[in-house]
């Protein structure tokens, strides 16, 4: 999930702002959390400004539900005034009784939701971040008593612990990979509040079904190569190109060496040269500007042993014949045998005189 989620990049961040006057953002407050939007959203982020409290008058309780609509998708610096416009840094005076419990429940089961719908489409995972700006405490146990937080709305489902709300809350809270880092921030009235940020790791809840033959048919296993089969295959192809171009420039760098037997001596091995890339042997006289040279009768230079890349090539000067497996070459000759080089080169009458060169690369 994590592989998944890297390889498409943005986050679902949500900023859930306790809209009741206990918190009122004092400067401090409004410094941090434009900080947040302005140094830390990357393009490709989906941001969620989720205003949250309840009110005597059901229908003004605000706990926006997470949807498409209700977001706003961070494309560069141009989105930021935007966002910074959707954040209420004014508290809500006809707001009180801050309801934590219900905000926890409909973020975290909205995040979650919208992973699963990523999941049913077909759709890449994204990590997830919820910033919360509240004096409520985070993560109370069910039933929550008025000694953990005794602002709770006395009808509260959230002050019963089997309540199916509270079993819910507590069941997402357990499953979810939730991590917390949280700052203290006091306000003039010498009251405080707290910036919680909650990070969500990638995930989804798994389906697997009974399947004939003893097997089972399971969401996350598609869905995994669907998401994976493609960005597998060319990671693979990258990697067999860049071994198969870490071999060729390992082979083109290192010097190759040529075992040179003069027929005309006693001994198997006379001379060992040492050639390079794009280096030359002369055969004939010593040459500064080449590698080496190998001794032939006579004071010129008749060719040399040119190496380019992987191929060896023997180019005459003309100045004297020099014969190729048995052939004279007039031209620049690609050397297709290596592993055993017969070159002649006959004195001024007409006398062989016959070098045996093997080539290990």
């Amino acid at each position: 999930m994590e592989l998944v989620a890297r390889l498409h990049g943005g986050r679902d961040v949500v900023l859930a702002i306790d809209l009741t006057e206990s918190v009122g953002l004092n400067d401090e407050g409004r410094i941090r959390l434009r900080q947040i939007v302005e140094d830390s959203l990357r393009p490709g982020d989906t941001v969620y400004v989720v205003p949250f409290a309840t009110t005597v008058n059901p229908l003004a309780a605000n706990v926006n539900p997470l949807l498409p609509e209700n977001s706003i998708k961070f494309n560069g610096k141009n989105d930021l005034d935007l966002i910074l416009q959707s954040i209420p840094f004014q508290p809500n005076l006809n707001f009180q009784n801050t309801d934590i419990q219900q905000a926890e429940l409909t973020i975290y089961q909205g995040l979650a939701n919208i992973n699963q719908c990523r999941l049913g489409g077909n759709q890449p995972i994204k990590p997830q971040s919820v910033v919360w700006i509240s004096d409520a405490p985070l993560f109370t146990q069910s039933p929550a008593s008025s000694g953990e937080w005794v602002e709770t709305p006395a009808d509260s489902q959230f002050r019963i612990g089997n309540s199916q709300a509270s079993q819910q809350r507590q069941s997402w809270l357990q499953v979810l990979p939730l991590r917390e880092r949280s700052l203290a921030i006091r306000t003039k009235d010498n009251k405080q509040y707290k910036l919680s940020v909650v990070d969500i790791s990638p995930n989804v809840q798994e389906f697997c079904t009974p399947a004939p033959g003893g097997r089972e048919t399971c969401l996350v296993s598609a869905y995994l190569f669907n998401q994976l089969w493609l960005p597998v295959l060319i990671s693979g192809i990258a990697l067999t190109a860049g071994v198969v171009t870490a071999i060729k420039f390992w082979r083109l760098h290192r010097k190759w060496t040529l075992a040179v037997d003069l027929r005309a001596t006693a001994k198997e091995d006379d001379q060992v040269c040492y050639l390079g890339n794009n280096q030359r042997i002369a055969i004939g006289e010593y040459e500064s500007s080449c590698a080496d040279s190998i001794d032939t009768p006579g004071p010129e230079v008749r060719a040399y042993l040119l190496r380019k890349g992987e191929k060896l090539y023997l180019e005459p000067t003309g100045e004297a014949a020099i014969f190729l497996n048995a052939k004279e070459v007039t031209e620049r000759t690609l050397i297709t045998n290596t592993t055993r080089i017969r070159l002649n080169c006959p004195d001024a009458k007409k006398r062989e005189y016959e070098i045996v060169i093997q080539v290990k690369k």
